[in-house]
């Protein structure tokens, strides 16, 4: 009995040991790719990009392949095209994912964490970021490589985690019953009504919505994203009542991704969902959305205006 206690507390320890982290330094993940049961590195980075130098031992899924069509990038994939992505990654519901983006800025960071959201709906547990992508990495002088690793395809059926997701239907619910806490994650031009998303048919917000841009998660004049402390200082700026859920989104899910990292992974809110469609998504709906903070019809004219006029002019 006494051998079986410890090695269910050695057990235990270890799986608290390599427990993932939602951010990783370079160095803590330069620590765990050196170990045998290293994390699967997933690059989303350009072909270009990744094939000029890399992690050793990370795989190159592009940002683009996790994104949905031109008409609204935010739309979620369907699950047949999740299940090929995820299969020929060699992932399974057991597999520990790195996702890694190029560092370059704030905005970067959001394909990261949108596809870090898109691995936890298809049922991933052990999820990570490295904190500060690629720029980071190079920036501590640490291992990279042109080797294309070989990695086996999974035969793995994922059951697509719905808790994460709000559809428009549900937002729609959540306006009409007024029970959720709708957070816009765009700067305030956006949330204001001043400017729109090319693939919008309307500016504005969603009635009731609260603005958390997206850019507060990050350590000034950088794209390193804050500690724990300063993450929960963040989320408590959003209000909501008890046991309401709180849906994130922006124009096509991605600036709202963060803003589900740091509310949901690293500030720990439960009931945070994504809006993947976002903004375009809702004002592309065949009845009339419900918006708030929308432009007077003369503002919509001459702002339609100033862009046709910025496109001929290229």
């Amino acid at each position: 009995m006494k051998k079986l206690l410890a090695l269910a507390v050695i057990s235990a320890a270890a799986h608290a040991a390599w427990a993932a982290q939602p951010l990783l330094t370079p160095a803590e993940l330069s620590a765990q790719t050196a170990q045998a049961n290293a994390p699967r590195v997933i690059d989303i980075r350009d072909p270009a990009s990744y094939s000029a130098q890399h992690i050793p031992g990370a795989v190159n899924a592009p940002y683009g392949k996790w994104r949905g069509p031109a008409s609204n990038p935010g739309e979620l994939l369907d699950t047949p095209k999740l299940t090929e992505l995820a299969q020929s990654l060699g992932l399974t519901a057991s597999t520990r994912a790195v996702v890694v983006s190029s560092g370059a800025d704030t905005t970067d960071f959001g394909a990261a964490a949108r596809v870090y959201w898109t691995l936890k709906l298809l049922g991933l547990k052990e999820l990570s970021i490295l904190n500060g992508g690629m720029k980071a990495w190079g920036d501590a002088k640490l291992a990279q490589d042109q080797a294309v690793p070989q990695v086996a395809r999974s035969q793995y059926q994922p059951q697509i985690d719905t808790s994460l997701l709000a559809t428009r239907d549900e937002v729609g619910q959540h306006i009409k019953l007024n029970n959720a806490a709708l957070v816009d994650s765009r700067p305030d031009a956006f949330y204001q009504g001043k400017v729109r998303a090319p693939a919008a048919k309307l500016a504005g917000t969603l009635p009731g919505a609260q603005q958390l841009d997206f850019n507060q998660w990050f350590v000034p004049g950088s794209a390193t994203f804050v500690d724990q402390a300063t993450a929960k200082q963040i989320a408590a700026k959003v209000k909501r009542e008890q046991g309401q859920d709180m849906v994130a989104f922006c124009n096509t899910g991605h600036w709202a991704a963060t803003d589900w990292f740091g509310l949901s992974e690293v500030a720990g809110l439960p009931g945070v969902k994504l809006y993947a469609g976002s903004m375009v998504d809702w004002t592309q709906s065949k009845d009339t959305p419900a918006m708030a903070n929308q432009p007077s019809r003369f503002e919509a004219l001459a702002y339609d205006a100033r862009q046709w006029w910025e496109r001929k002019s290229k």
